[in-house]
């Protein structure tokens, strides 16, 4: 694949949620891609050279699974500090196989959903050797570059959790087409477990006397069922009496400082029993 075609390509690709090391295909984990060859076909094995019989590749993930994606990549030498938000990529590397330290590849990962635009592709070329286009060169390390495509990314719509209805809500009906459900026995208040010994002989005199006309709430009676309301005859002579408008007239509202100077106390009783001291105690 040219890189004219890798670049067109990626543009409508997932975006990259991690980047990492790996020593060959059986380390490297199942839902990361091993890159394998730069662009121009040659291996992309990061310890080149003689007699070497490990090396390290450079891999990555689309797995949206974790809700996270890499939004920057950057190479950093080992005399630079890391940029705050960035962590250093993991390693999945065989025993004893380790990577050089002198540069270091590290990622900026953030929640899918924070962000509109992402890493889509990162491609390897010889040093000195090719330009891609559309891609940002991050920097080289060990003979090779490393080139990234950022572009935007579609935010995946929420999923939503299926929810529990019981049988008499899924019966209801928004359209209100169709006659009324009755009410069931089940869906009436249940009523006290401990009845006191007035209200049952109350429930069976109520029950001797023949009232058949409401059944349905024997538990709601109280002391003063049946008592008549009426008012005292002190305030009953006061409500009989109106009020001229010339007396409302009369009625002075007072603000917020009327108030404050009517019910001004200083507290000076209590500073001064505050202040006194108290006589030591002697010992002889």
């Amino acid at each position: 694949m040219s890189a004219f075609e890798a670049s067109s390509s990626s543009s409508t690709s997932r975006p990259i949620t991690a980047v990492a090391w790996a020593s060959n295909s059986s380390t490297c984990p199942s839902h990361f891609s091993l890159i394998n060859q730069t662009e121009e076909g040659a291996s992309a094995n990061f310890s080149r050279g003689f007699g070497l019989k490990s090396g390290y590749y450079l891999c990555y993930s689309r797995d949206l699974s974790g809700g996270m994606v890499v939004t920057d990549v950057q190479v950093i030498s080992d005399k630079e500090t890391i940029p705050h938000g960035y962590c250093y990529i993991p390693e999945y590397l065989e025993h004893k196989a380790s990577v050089g330290k002198k540069k270091r590849i590290c990622v900026r990962i953030v929640p899918v959903g924070s962000v509109t635009t992402a890493v889509l592709e990162l491609r390897l070329t010889i040093k000195n050797r090719t330009m891609l286009q559309q891609y940002t060169c991050l920097g080289d390390t060990n003979g090779f570059v490393v080139w990234c495509l950022k572009g935007p990314i579609s935010t995946p719509a929420p999923q939503a959790k299926p929810r529990k209805v019981s049988l008499e809500m899924r019966n209801l009906s928004i359209d209100g087409t169709g006659p009324p459900q009755p009410l069931k026995p089940s869906n009436f208040p249940a009523g006290p477990t401990k009845v006191s010994r007035r209200r049952t002989n109350l429930d069976s005199n109520k029950a001797m006397d023949g009232d058949s006309g409401n059944h349905s709430n024997i538990y709601g009676i109280t002391a003063m069922d049946g008592v008549p309301f009426s008012l005292h005859p002190k305030f009953e002579s006061q409500s009989n009496t109106q009020v001229s408008i010339g007396t409302l007239c009369d009625v002075r509202i007072k603000s917020v400082q009327d108030i404050e100077n009517e019910y001004n106390y200083t507290f000076t009783v209590e500073e001064q029993a505050a202040k006194r001291i108290r006589p030591l105690m002697t010992t002889s």
